[in-house]
């Protein structure tokens, strides 16, 4: 064979977006297990609203419907969507929540490969910011009774109080706030598990799997997941060192909340991180710090979306500064 060797592969929209969504199942399967089916419902329905936007809004467009309906980039959006709201939000939210992130988010800007910004972040932060008190109702870790999560999904009255519970970014930042001492705040296992939040670690542990996959695959790069792990997991670890009674461990930051989803699905998006291979590790590393940094002095418990959204405003310049120089030419020196 003569050179240059290119290697052929299909690396095309529908494939990419055909192993997303294989790699996710894990991670739900262990929701279910541990939270309930009323995931699947909240997935259900966001696929159909994100299908449905999509298509109107090509239709209005005058662009081909088919061909975009099939890659798989919406649902792949929807179901993104509908893992980082809480599973017992009402369908309505997780409604305008897809129809931010499809039509708002990646349509606005001119579809697939234009948007600037993750259309499945941009949703969640958009609900969080509009509907904290919902987006704050996380079910209960153990208690899987499908009938009332499909009603409270439905639309039925929201008598909550035994079905709900704190999530573990939640309990640790409230027990923070009131000065209790690490150790004292994971005492309570009700919200905490043997390192991360009670039950979270199985799910969290089925996105890093589902993660694995896509890096067996060559899907994604290790480039953005071990960037951002390290730039969460190193920053808590640098300050857990200092005052382990009041900064929680690296491992409980990585083992909690979207973590994983973040470092294998989020940041890795081709279309909104960093294009360079030093790039890509600038772009997660800070989304990591971000993340760290909401988790412990910000409003929200969770800082991975936030991260993502500010780190996709600063893509532009990542990508400018890490260039590399084109082969045969000298870099000029500025004084």
């Amino acid at each position: 064979m003569s050179s240059p060797h290119i290697r052929r592969e299909n690396n095309s929209v529908q494939r990419v977006m055909a192993h997303v969504l294989v790699a996710l199942v894990p991670g739900i399967a262990a929701y279910v297990w541990q939270v309930g089916a009323g995931i699947l419902v909240n997935l259900a329905i966001a696929t159909l609203v994100a299908l449905a936007a999509e298509a109107a809004i090509l239709a209005l467009r005058k662009r081909p419907i088919a061909i975009t309906l099939t890659d798989g980039s919406a649902v792949v959006t929807a179901w993104l969507i509908a893992l980082a709201l809480p599973s017992i939000v009402p369908w309505w939210l997780t409604t305008i929540a897809v129809l931010v992130g499809i039509v708002g988010a990646k349509h606005l800007y001119g579809g697939i490969g234009q948007n600037p910004f993750n259309p499945a972040m941009a949703a969640y932060c958009t609900m969080i910011v509009a509907y904290p008190a919902l987006m704050s109702q996380w079910p209960a870790v153990g208690n899987t009774d499908f009938a009332t999560q499909l009603s409270l999904i439905l639309g039925g009255t929201r008598e909550i109080d035994g079905l709900t519970g704190a999530t573990a970014l939640d309990a640790m930042r409230t027990g923070l706030r009131k000065h209790e001492a690490v150790s004292a705040i994971l005492a309570n296992k009700t919200a905490f598990g043997a390192f991360g939040g009670r039950g979270w670690e199985w799910i969290v542990g089925g996105y890093a799997v589902g993660g694995l996959f896509l890096l067996w695959r060559r899907i994604i790069t290790w480039h953005q997941p071990l960037a951002f792990i390290a730039g969460l997991g190193l920053t808590a670890a640098l300050f857990w060192v200092i005052m382990p009674d009041r900064f929680p461990s690296p491992l409980f930051h990585l083992a909690s909340g979207g973590a994983m989803l973040g470092a294998f699905f989020i940041v890795t998006d081709p279309v909104t991180s960093a294009s360079t291979p030093l790039g890509k590790i600038i772009f997660a590393l800070g989304v990591g710090i971000i993340a760290w940094l909401v988790r412990t002095f910000g409003v929200y418990p969770e800082g991975v979306a936030f991260g993502v959204l500010l780190m996709n405003i600063a893509v532009p310049l990542i990508d400018r500064k890490t260039q590399p120089s084109v082969f045969g030419e000298r870099e000029e020196k500025r004084p």
